[in-house]
């Protein structure tokens, strides 16, 4: 795909009558931070960068290496359909992050993941990504009042948030993203919309892009939007499944037509490395204290890790939509959820599936039978493991891990392990309404 010129920019701003250009960038946690421009500064910041200080973003750097570059991203330049006039309109930019001297700096999350993809082109490969972000509408931030009673796929008069989805839609697709399909999910005010397939970095600015648009378009509404993992007790919590597979050009790397499941043995073998990898990485995926009330038995959430073909309660599934077809075949990796980073959590993917790769990791029978309804003794004989039980258990597998540390970087990788001790620290010393509850009556 033709890359944009920097005169082909400054023409699409004048004929839209851009005035501001908002340029994007991601914290080390997978928040959306940035700052406006005027048109007059866009020949230079395409040119040369936009500097900022970079001390009060999470985890970027220390007040005394504070200076930062923001170069933007021709590719990512849209038009910010809920900013825009017949007047005048807003566009924006995602940017990358360089250090003052010129180097690419360590710490931004979207250098983590182009490392990463720089690895797999080495080998010859392209990684293709396609997430199933869920989120719930509440009526307010304050308390999690669901809007509707519906269920999986129900349509009217349940889903009075059909609107809601239908203008988010556009206005993704008027920013560029393509939409493959979006439907009511299985608890009430739960909703998903799946973004068409592409390559892992277009997709992670997508992501990023589609949390904000699902959240402005609910303001807009006069509702509130949450990518919370678990904001209800006792219904299903919001996941990201990600579908993904390696292309040698036009060719999908993890097709066989003759294979078993119709995986290739690279296929095979990157599954076996996530399996393999799945505890180091789940605190990327699932980086929040609150991911982890969503990984529990009995609400569709993976738990133990293993893979199948249409049993939805194993971590790694691979679809049989359309068996035999060389474009439809991927993995779906099921545990991460709306709330990660993207860049990262691609990151860590990439990287476990590659090593699976690299050392031709040999993938097990999948599990056909449902995993919740086994015995731990039934699981332990299949040799069949579980996913961290909650923040603390995950950090600290994680901190312990050669390959999330070269992933990350080693100054990325300091920052998340101390942010997140923080978190699991600041979560252990609060009293729940749960405590009050039972024990203040009998104790």
């Amino acid at each position: 795909m033709a890359k944009r010129t920097k005169a082909e920019i400054l023409k699409i701003a004048k004929d839209r009558k851009v005035k501001f250009i908002r340029l994007w960038f991601t914290d080390v946690l997978g928040f959306l931070k940035g700052f406006a421009i005027t048109v007059d500064e866009l020949e230079g910041a395409l040119e040369e960068g936009m500097g900022f200080d970079g001390s009060s973003i999470e985890g970027f750097a220390r007040i005394e290496e504070s200076d930062m570059i923001a170069r933007p991203d021709p590719d990512t330049f849209a038009i910010i359909p809920w900013r825009s006039g017949d007047e005048y309109s807003v566009a924006r930019m995602f940017c990358d992050i360089y250090e003052p001297s010129g180097k690419p700096f360590e710490g931004d999350p979207r250098y983590v993941l182009k490392r990463n993809l720089a690895k797999a082109k080495e080998l010859g490969f392209s990684y293709n990504v396609g997430p199933e972000l869920e989120y719930f509408y509440f009526k307010d931030a304050t308390h999690p009042a669901t809007l509707d009673q519906g269920g999986y796929f129900d349509l009217v008069p349940l889903d009075v948030a059909q609107d809601l989805r239908r203008d988010t839609i556009l206005t993704m697709q008027s920013l560029g993203i393509n939409v493959e399909y979006s439907h009511h999910e299985v608890a009430p005010s739960q909703h998903e919309i799946d973004l068409r397939y592409t390559d892992a970095l277009t997709m992670a600015d997508n992501v990023m892009t589609y949390r904000m648009v699902v959240k402005e378009t609910a303001r807009n509404h006069g509702v509130y939007a949450t990518f919370m993992p678990k904001p209800i007790f006792g219904i299903n919590g919001s996941g990201m499944h990600v579908h993904q597979s390696l292309f040698k050009g036009n060719k999908n790397a993890f097709f066989d037509a003759k294979g078993r499941y119709h995986l290739s043995e690279a296929g095979m073998s990157y599954t076996a490395g996530l399996l393999k990898h799945a505890q180091e990485i789940t605190a990327i995926t699932s980086q929040w204290v609150n991911s982890y009330k969503r990984l529990v038995p009995g609400y569709e959430a993976p738990v133990y890790i293993c893979w199948a073909n249409m049993n939805r309660s194993a971590l790694i599934r691979v679809p049989m939509y359309k068996p035999g077809k060389e474009k439809a075949t991927r993995i779906e990796y099921r545990s991460p959820d709306p709330a990660c980073n993207p860049y990262l959590a691609f990151a860590v993917m990439l990287a476990a599936g590659l090593d699976g790769m690299k050392n031709k990791l040999k993938l097990g029978n999948p599990a056909n039978d449902n995993i919740y309804h086994m015995t731990e003794k039934e699981r332990n004989a299949l040799g069949i493991k579980s996913l961290p039980e909650d923040l603390l258990e995950a950090i600290r597998i994680a901190e312990n891990s050669s390959l999330i540390k070269d992933c990350l970087g080693q100054k990325l990788f300091e920052y998340f392990i101390r942010n997140k001790k923080m978190e699991w620290d600041e979560y252990k010393a609060q009293v729940t309404q749960y405590e009050v509850d039972k024990y203040l009556p009998i104790l």
